[in-house]
């Protein structure tokens, strides 16, 4: 099963409305053995937010696995890109949930959408024959 749960930090909504989603995202992630893999959104040319350290860090406490989707790559120049990965590669590091690559994407360009679908595949693969 594939979740999509309301975003929280750089949202257009109101704190009031990003709270609640932020309520309910750490109530469905709470406690869930069977959970494989959270696929946590990052716009690339914001990286790591105020609101996404707090939510790393209890994917940390709780041993929950973590993939790092840089989202809106096309926004970027190349050379900024792989400078913005190594960036986020090296902060990442020091999270012990987190997924050791990240995956650079653009839905505007189709960049990065097949090796998401493919991590996610091999999620669901295992899944069967565990």
């Amino acid at each position: 099963m594939l979740v999509d749960l309301p975003g929280y930090g750089y949202a257009a909504a109101s704190k009031t409305r990003i709270k609640a989603w932020t309520r309910l995202a750490n109530t469905y992630l709470r406690g869930r053995p069977t959970l494989r893999r959270v696929c946590l959104l990052l716009d690339a040319r914001r990286g790591i937010g105020a609101a996404d350290e707090p939510v790393m860090a209890a994917f940390d406490r709780s041993a929950v696995s973590f993939l790092a989707v840089l989202t809106k790559c096309d926004k970027l120049a190349p050379e900024a890109l792989a400078a913005q990965t190594a960036a986020l590669e090296k902060a990442l590091a020091a999270h012990v949930a987190a997924y050791p690559t990240l995956i650079a994407t653009s839905a505007r360009t189709g960049a990065g959408i097949e090796a998401l679908r493919s991590h996610l595949a091999a999620l669901a693969t295992a899944e069967r024959m565990g």
